[in-house]
């Protein structure tokens, strides 16, 4: 088969439409997904320095998510001492309503509701937990803040959990139940009861104390998660603008870039018709 010969106008023309087209498909991909650089042929430096950004905030944004956890567990905990606190403190007023009469009816269904407050005080302790870690029962929160790094992680545990002793009961912080009679006093001068009032009231005091000391190491502890989940999401923020810097695209220049290419590509159009047309011409001359 003869191989067909084109002119150089034709030739020219079709190049100039083939070229166009490509650019004007480059310029729609880059419309419909935004980026200027979609795979690694269009920027194999910009493209893969974009996917080690967007790689690291993806690790940080779990790590991020499990900071969050982190601080519910911790308030939950706090709650949890809160509870406990106001239920110490109504105990301090009965142990003190205790003090203030010598009737043994009186003191003896106090010493019944000082009891049930102690014990519905471990029973708040056991419900102060969140997703499975209960810090005021005796567990150890581990807070992780860089996938990367071993040492950049916070660990986040009661002082009684750290002494050893475990839970944060009212017997492991100085509390027990007061026994039958013991608020109660004897025939004749006999001041026991009035000496383990007084007993109980003591041991009220430090264990409020205990609880204050436990609220503000969480606290200091639930300070330092939110401050680095607020720099991990600042991180994060500046990984993503960078990665978007190196491959996403301006629709307003890529937008006017279509026009344009539009535009030259009915020209180049309507010059190929040209070429043709004088062709066409040169043939009529030898019919």
């Amino acid at each position: 088969m003869a191989e067909v010969t084109l002119s150089s106008g034709i030739r020219d023309a079709l190049m100039t439409i083939q070229k166009t087209t490509q650019q004007a498909q480059e310029a729609q991909t880059r419309l419909a997904t935004g980026k200027k650089v979609n795979t690694a042929i269009d920027n194999p430096l910009n493209y893969f320095t974009a996917a080690g950004l967007n790689d690291r905030a993806n690790d940080l944004a779990l790590l991020q998510d499990a900071m969050s956890n982190a601080t519910k567990t911790i308030d939950a905990a706090s709650s949890g001492i809160d509870g406990m606190t106001k239920l110490f403190q109504t105990a301090q007023g009965l142990a003190s309503a205790a003090a203030a009469t010598t009737d043994v009816t009186t003191r003896t269904n106090l010493r019944t509701q000082y009891n049930t407050l102690l014990a519905q005080a471990d029973e708040l302790m056991k419900n102060a937990g969140f997703n499975g870690i209960n810090l005021l029962n005796g567990d150890k929160l581990t807070v992780k803040f860089d996938s990367s790094s071993t040492t950049a992680t916070l660990g986040v545990l009661t002082n009684t959990a750290s002494s050893g002793t475990g839970a944060l009961t009212a017997t492991n912080i100085g509390l027990a139940t007061i026994a039958a009679g013991a608020w109660t006093n004897g025939a004749g001068t006999d001041t026991t009861g009035d000496a383990n009032i007084q007993t109980a009231l003591t041991a009220l005091a430090k264990a409020i104390s205990t609880l204050r000391a436990e609220a503000s190491g969480l606290g200091a502890n639930n300070a330092i998660v939110k401050t680095r989940q607020e720099f991990t999401a600042a991180i994060i923020n500046h990984l993503k603008t960078g990665a978007d810097n190196l491959t996403l695209a301006d629709v307003n220049e890529e937008g006017a870039k279509l026009i344009s290419l539009n535009t030259r590509g009915q020209l180049a159009q309507t010059s190929l018709s040209l070429a043709s047309q004088r062709e066409q011409q040169v043939l009529r001359l030898f019919s």
